[in-house]
């Protein structure tokens, strides 16, 4: 099961790179850069000797390169790292066959992935098929972190039902707040609300203006999102928990509070380039915490009777 936990981990970390850079060609404008799909301006490799016998296409090759090597991550490197996973996985079937369920998960949204992918690029990088895209992406992420856990040791616990509920919103609302964040970008409403935190200096604006309703309604769901993990590292310092993962919590609760400082100082900075990655990436990272301490509190309560089948005795963490 080593081998299975460090690579899921190895992939997960590279997911999370991917959905960085995904970030930077948002930030740059680069989306369209490669108009067609999965290739690129007809090129499978364009060198600056192609693109410049191009007809002007109004983007760099700077441009194009990034779009291009985001591609090209996800279908070389990401797509056969997963496929070795699953060999793995159905090799030690045995030893934890609730594994393989968690497998084909990944290999359905993988798939998935890669269609929306096509279908970002074909409906122009619309707010929509950008933040699907993003949120799918959100999902490999979490599921290649529930492969990393379940293919680790845990240790058995009581957990209040309480501390469950608490942390699927948590997780529901970073994942909305994520979202909804690239729908604001992608529909030009990063600046609708051009103060923080007031926007345009009243609590609750216009929402009648689509701009401000999007701009606003991410700024709910980073407030809440913020509010919840809070409550979340006080109510798992209260619980019996294993002292590793309390602090999951509270390090998640530190790092959401240091996305929402990001959030305007990006409003405050009018989104520069690095600040709009910065700040996706930091709440990715919050994505990963929280989504790390929901798996591991699951795995912690789950009765050992449903483990029958994952062989040998279950060492404590």
């Amino acid at each position: 099961m080593i081998a299975i936990r460090r690579l899921a981990l190895a992939t997960a970390f590279l997911a999370y790179a991917l959905i960085v850079l995904g970030a930077l060609v948002r930030a740059t404008n680069s989306g369209l850069s490669c108009p067609d799909w999965p290739t690129c301006y007809g090129y499978w490799l364009l060198t600056p000797a192609d693109f410049a016998a191009l007809p002007d296409t109004g983007y760099t090759y700077e441009q194009v390169m990034l779009e291009w090597v985001h591609r090209l991550i996800a279908g070389v490197l990401l797509g056969p790292l997963v496929l070795v996973l699953l060999a793995l996985i159905v090799w030690r079937r045995r030893e934890r066959p609730g594994l393989l369920a968690a497998g084909g998960l990944l290999l359905g949204l993988l798939i998935v992935q890669k269609l929306l992918g096509g279908i970002t690029v074909l409906d122009r990088n619309s707010p929509w098929s950008v933040a699907l895209h993003l949120g799918n992406a959100m999902l490999v992420l979490a599921t290649l972190l529930w492969i990393a856990v379940r293919a680790g040791d845990v240790e058995r616990r009581g957990v209040p039902a309480g501390l469950h509920h608490l942390t699927a919103a948590s997780w529901l609302l970073v994942i909305g707040a994520i979202t909804s964040a690239a729908i604001v970008a992608k529909s030009g409403a990063a600046l609708a609300c051009s103060t923080w935190p007031l926007c345009d200096g009243a609590l609750l604006p216009d929402l009648g203006d689509p701009l401000i309703r999007a701009n606003f309604t991410h700024r709910l769901l980073a407030g809440l999102a913020a509010l919840a993990l809070s409550l979340l590292a006080w109510q798992a310092s209260r619980a019996v928990l294993p002292p590793d993962l309390a602090r999951l919590a509270r390090v998640a609760a530190i790092v959401v509070w240091l996305e929402v400082a990001l959030g305007a100082v990006t409003v405050w900075g009018e989104i520069a380039t690095g600040l709009a990655v910065l700040h996706q990436a930091v709440g990715v990272l919050v994505f990963a915490k929280v989504t790390l301490f929901w798996w591991r509190l699951r795995a912690a309560s789950r009765p050992l009777a449903l483990e029958a089948g994952d062989g040998l005795a279950l060492r404590g963490a």
